[in-house]
């Protein structure tokens, strides 16, 4: 009998992954000088091509220079060079499976220290107490500004066709500008981007027809939305329903699933509904939910780390499944279960009571892991999380200096790129 687990998934564009096992998008915050894929990058994910998954995703790439996560993240515009990402194209690609970009925009979720622009569909901040200062102050985009971005989706997703990477991700999830305006807490806009859920989902809706529009029939295009926020009165699994029917039409190949933001990190393992609590798939309840009705193929991702939990989410309907903690420890993960072994290690727990603090500690100790598989050599699962938090401060402070001398050169090749 044939393990489904290693069966084929044929996607509507006619793409095929060889296996159900997908290496989820964790953002690695290793960009090189010009905020590039660098060696570094490249290593990673040859080391993950080698492991026997069938579709790696990156971590999130920046549509747009002046509004990164973080000032070692990757940007992919009008302006950049395309032999890097070429070069990332054939890493990724060296095992065999498929390789597809997540294009992502994060909005008001940039910190207060990055230059830019701090966005929102409302000017309404990141609120997470005692650290809400650690983030910029949004302003309310204007319709001008969300008609340049959903280009800039499209732009960023055509030149990744033509590096050689096999589809793109619109990262709709975790509380990033797509995300923020499907949920109702932080969209509070009365124009046609505000409202009902047909409105909040407007921009997402346009900048997938924009992505489709740009790339060939048989490139993929994915979507990550949230089966839920974790937050009273937000976004949540009935609305996430009534998104992935919208997007059926529009010529999408897979929805993956995830949770949470950063006001409720669930996507971390920290969730705030007690349904997802103790559970090693975080969003298995949800996904049950919506797998039922959904017409396009699910994804699901969050915390799954051994084969047997990997088969219950297929059992339940879900098409591919998503990890990704869990490959920055054990790279090979998918290929040890094909030989039916387990993972001999598992990454540090963070149990620290400040909810934020722990997020962004349980972050830092993965990208710890992934720069060590960059430098070529093994994850050390075991690093203190406050050990990885203060390291990455460290890194984090000259990526900045790098940055903040980098972005005013940016625009100089190709001004259009950048409109107010």
């Amino acid at each position: 009998m044939t393990d489904e687990l290693f069966s084929p998934l044929a996607l509507r564009s006619g793409q095929v992954l060889g296996n159900r096992t997908a290496k989820a998008a964790m953002e690695e915050n290793l960009a090189g000088d010009g905020q590039l894929p660098g060696k570094e990058l490249l290593t990673l994910y040859r080391r993950w091509a080698a492991g026997g998954t069938g579709l790696l995703i990156t971590g999130n790439v920046m549509v747009h220079a002046e509004a990164l996560t973080g000032p070692a993240g990757v940007v992919l515009d009008e302006a950049s060079p395309l032999e890097p990402f070429a070069e990332w194209a054939r890493a990724g690609k060296s095992g065999g499976g498929k390789l597809w970009m997540q294009i992502n925009h994060p909005g008001r979720q940039i910190q207060a220290d990055m230059p830019g622009v701090v966005w929102g569909p409302s000017a309404k901040g990141v609120e997470l107490g005692r650290h809400s200062s650690r983030f910029g102050r949004p302003v309310a985009m204007t319709p001008e500004q969300i008609e340049a971005t959903v280009t800039r989706f499209a732009t960023t997703a055509a030149r990744a066709e033509q590096a050689g990477f096999d589809g793109v991700e619109v990262h709709a999830a975790h509380g990033y500008l797509l995300s923020q305006f499907l949920s109702p807490l932080v969209n509070t806009r009365t124009d046609q981007w505000g409202g009902s859920l047909e409105n909040r989902a407007r921009m997402l809706l346009d900048t997938v027809r924009a992505v489709r529009a740009a790339v060939s029939p048989s490139f993929a295009v994915a979507v990550k939305i949230n089966s839920a926020d974790f937050q009273r009165g937000g976004f949540d699994a009935g609305d996430a329903r009534q998104v992935i029917a919208l997007l059926e039409p529009l010529g999408v190949d897979l929805v993956e699933l995830s949770g949470g933001s950063y006001e409720s990190p669930a996507m971390t393992g920290r969730p705030a509904d007690a349904r997802t609590q103790a559970r090693e798939a975080y969003f298995l309840d949800l996904a049950k939910e919506l797998v039922g009705t959904s017409p396009l193929p699910l994804m699901l991702t969050g915390g799954i780390t051994r084969r047997e939990t990997a088969r219950k989410v297929l059992d339940s309907g879900v098409a591919l499944i998503g990890m990704g903690s869990a490959l920055a420890v054990t790279p090979d993960l998918p290929a040890r279960w094909q030989q039916g072994r387990e993972a001999d290690r598992h990454l540090r727990p963070v149990t620290w009571s400040d909810k934020a603090l722990a997020s962004s500690a349980s972050m830092a100790l993965v990208r710890h892991q992934l720069r060590r598989l960059g430098r070529g050599i093994d994850p050390r699962p075991g690093t203190h999380p406050a050990r990885a938090l203060l390291t990455e401060q460290v890194r984090r402070r000259r990526a900045l200096r790098r940055y903040r001398a980098w972005l005013p050169t940016a625009g100089d090749t190709a001004p259009a790129a950048r409109p107010a």
